[in-house]
């Protein structure tokens, strides 16, 4: 009895002593001060634009209403949402379009990319981690050059390795085969192109683009995954060294779940930038064979600039961008529950 007396008697004095929330609002108003400018520019950065973006995706805004003293747009509900879905008025003016097909491919091609960029990212981040190891800052200012070098760039120079008579890979194709007497005629693969074939269910063009990307977005990969191993403690090592500890062992049970509260999360990032990736299949593969390559992001471009469009196209691309928004939120929340990505890591 007399220690819930004394209990209540603590929590009493706590409810007592503790400052009004106004008196708390008071003592932080100069943080607030502070935060106020970035939250107006925030709010017509990103805010307005946002919620002007979804109010539009549920109108028929089109080209005719950008002229001036033009109708209103009309509300016309869930129509743009359905007609993604359905496809029937993209398709004619795109005959190949089909966005479950886009969507599954779009899937594919960022979770395929970012397997590899991770992969090869931590195992060279390994190497130049090395003791002893010559020129790393050498080689680790190279490798980042991919990164700073325009889009444009990028999927122009791509485009030209893999052209069909004059390309740098069906040139070294038709070398090595000359070695072995295969006729060089045999090498004129048309990577690019409209009638390229396929591997499997995959056209040519797609491991086109990944060769392309994987050039692109390891490098990042590596960079982040440097930082991380260089605050893995040395401890660690010399105490599995001293238990008789293999170097394969210390590497999957210290170097694998120290990374990972760095990797998952900027897995998660660099799966977001492959999804929305314009340029490369923008420029390298303009969608081809038949827009087996289009994106999500390629597609709605083109649906917009089609040049021949009769409906409320900016309404329909708003409602596009609302879906690829939801399915990208989804994917994040999954991720992050399932790796526990932003947890800390426990040896």
């Amino acid at each position: 009895m007399a220690t819930e007396n004394k209990a209540e008697r603590i929590s009493t004095s706590a409810s007592i002593d503790r400052p009004s929330f106004w008196y708390r609002s008071r003592e932080t108003r100069t943080a607030y001060f502070y935060l106020l400018p970035a939250g107006i520019i925030m709010s017509f950065i990103s805010f307005w634009p946002l919620f002007y973006q979804i109010w539009l995706s549920f109108t028929d805004f089109g080209l005719t209403n950008l002229r001036k003293g033009s109708d209103p747009a009309h509300f016309i509900g869930l129509e743009n949402y359905a007609n993604i879905l359905s496809g029937d008025v993209v398709k004619a003016n795109i005959p190949t379009f089909d966005f479950w097909r886009i969507l599954f491919f779009n899937l594919f091609w960022a979770a395929s990319n970012v397997v590899l960029h991770i992969v090869i990212g931590v195992l060279i981040a390994v190497l130049l981690n090395m003791e002893g190891l010559w020129f790393k800052r050498f080689y680790r200012a190279v490798f980042i050059l991919p990164v700073v070098i325009p889009p444009l760039i990028i999927g122009t120079v791509w485009k030209n390795i893999f052209e069909t008579t004059n390309g740098p890979i069906n040139g070294l194709l038709r070398g090595l085969g000359g070695l072995f007497g295969v006729p060089a005629a045999t090498f004129n693969i048309p990577w690019l192109e409209q009638s390229q074939p396929h591997l499997g269910p995959l056209p040519l063009a797609y491991f086109a683009l990944l060769t392309a990307n994987v050039w692109l977005g390891w490098p990042l990969n590596s960079v982040v995954a440097t930082g991380a191993l260089q605050s893995i403690p040395k401890d660690l090592y010399e105490a599995a060294t001293v238990d008789g500890a293999t170097g394969s062992q210390q590497f999957f049970n210290i170097t694998v779940p120290m990374l990972r509260p760095a990797m998952i999360p900027f897995a998660v990032f660099g799966f977001i930038t492959t999804f929305n990736l314009f340029h490369l299949s923008y420029f390298m593969s303009e969608g081809k064979p038949f827009g087996e390559t289009e994106l999500l992001v390629t597609q709605v471009f083109k649906i917009v600039n089609g040049g021949n469009t009769n409906f409320g196209i900016y309404g329909f691309a708003a409602a596009f961008s609302v879906y690829m928004f939801f399915i990208l939120l989804v994917i994040s929340l999954l991720t992050n529950k399932f790796t526990k990505a932003t947890s800390s890591a426990d040896l």
